[in-house]
Order: structure tokens, then C-alpha cells, then sequence
């Protein structure tokens, strides 16, 4: 019997919020390269912003024409040293951004492959059947503390550290992500997102409003409005990706 082919759809929203004023948040999406980024930027002034663009900017330009006979995962290793080097570079040049650093999430499909990977707290989920899944893991001092049996989870939803990333992309010559490789089913709705998001809406209610039939338009600026409602305390981003025939 013939493996059904997969196609890909995608959609995205990103939000300032309600508090902050400016998007630090940038994100990068092609459905036809299979690259899907999600970064989200930190850094005093417009430091934060400067570092999650020249993240997405720099990892999107490699992935997206990257040479096909090149394993992906040679491919993201090879755009996410190229990004921490460029950034960490800027923020040594210029005292305005030193330090400076984001986030990122990014996923990649070659046909049912899926390659995820991330660095810091921003996250990758996946829907399948009805049951939501974090795929990545936090680099997140309280995350890091739960995994240790050091906190519970609840003590970490109320931490005053909750905000102290362990790992970031730029703020140090060399960094390294988490690779998660994965085999799509048709139905998969795949989620990458800023903590914007999960920090107001929890999974259970992220599962919910992914489980509405309506399309990942709609779907992503549910999640949106719903982080905003919650408190809107951060900027939001989500991509939305779909394996389908």
C-alpha cells in the first residue's frame, strides 16, 4: 500500500500584547522550504528586537536555500552557529547591544520528516489525535529545577526566576540546541510559540482551542486573543503547520 504524500499548510500570528511596547518577537515561514522559525529577543533598548530579526533573518536565509543533498540536521547546526556568531559579533562591536540574545524554535519537514530544535523557552507542541505534546524542553532555570525534582511544577508557575533562561542564542561565542527528530501523521498540527503564550494559556486550554475545527488562520489567532485576554503580559507569537494530503 502507498504511503499517502504530505503537504504542509501553515499560518501565523505575532503580537505586541497588552504591556510591552514594542514586538521583540520575529518569526520566518515557508511552506515550500519546510522552515518554520520562531525567536523571541532580550536585551535592553531595542537590543531584543535587533537580536530575535537577526536570528530569524540569518537561520531563514541559510535553511531556506540550503543544498538538498545536505542532512538537515548539518543544515540547522550550521544556521544556528552562523546566527550566534553573528549576533554575539554585533553585541561585541556595539556596547548599545551587548548582551543581547533571543530564543529560538525552529521546525523543518522533508516530506514526513520533521526536525525540530530549540534554544531557550520557547516551545514546539504537536496535536495528534485530540492529545497535545511539548515537544521541546525548556532552557529555563525553573524547567531545568523540575526536571532535577528540585520544584514542582506548580512552584515553578510561581517563581520569581521563572524569567532566567539558561540558554540563548547570542549571548555567548558558542551555543548549542536540542534536536528533536520526528515522523509526521496526516491530521499533525504542529505549534511553535513564545512564551507569551504559555506563560498565560496553559496546555489544557492551548489543547482546546487547537481541537475547534476551523482553519489555522483562525486557529492562531485564537491562541492569540486568548494570551491576551489571560493578561497580555508579553509579546505573542505562533505558527501553526498542518500535515495534510
Amino acid at each position: 500500500m502507498a504511503t499517502a504524500l504530505v503537504h504542509y499548510t501553515a499560518a501565523a500570528v505575532s503580537d505586541r500584547g497588552r504591556k510591552r511596547p514594542s514586538n521583540e518577537d520575529a518569526f520566518g515561514l515557508s511552506v515550500e522550504r519546510g522552515v518554520y522559525l520562531v525567536c523571541d529577543g532580550m536585551g535592553g533598548a531595542a537590543a531584543g528586537e535587533v537580536a530575535s530579526s537577526m536570528a530569524v533573518e540569518e537561520m531563514f536565509r541559510l535553511l531556506a536555500n540550503r543544498v538538498e543533498d545536505v542532512p538537515l540536521r548539518q543544515a540547522a547546526e550550521e544556521a544556528v552557529c552562523a546566527a550566534n556568531e553573528a549576533i554575539f559579533s554585533r553585541s561585541q562591536r556595539n556596547r548599545k547591544f551587548f548582551g543581547m540574545g533571543t530564543t529560538a524554535v525552529g521546525l523543518l519537514t522533508e516530506e514526513r520528516y520533521v526536525l525540530v530544535f530549540n534554544i531557550g523557552d520557547s516551545r514546539c507542541y504537536r496535536l495528534r489525535n485530540g492529545r497535545l505534546v511539548q515537544i521541546t524542553e525548556d532552557h529555563s532555570y525553573v524547567d531545568e529545577q523540575v526536571r532535577l525534582g528540585q520544584m514542582t511544577r506548580e512552584q515553578a508557575l510561581h517563581s520569581n526566576f521563572r524569567s532566567v533562561i539558561t540558554r540563548a542564542l547570542g549571548t555567548q561565542s558558542q551555543v548549542t540546541p536540542d534536536f528533536f527528530e520526528l515522523k509526521a501523521e496526516l491530521g499533525d498540527l504542529f505549534l511553535l510559540c513564545s512564551d507569551g503564550l504559555t506563560r498565560e494559556v496553559s496546555d489544557s486550554e492551548i489543547a482546546a482551542l487547537l481541537g475547534i475545527d476551523l482553519p489555522i488562520e483562525e486557529l492562531c489567532a485564537s491562541l492569540v486573543s486568548a494570551a491576551k485576554k489571560a493578561g497580555g503580559n508579553d509579546n505573542i507569537t505562533c505558527i501553526l503547520v498542518r500535515a495534510g494530503v
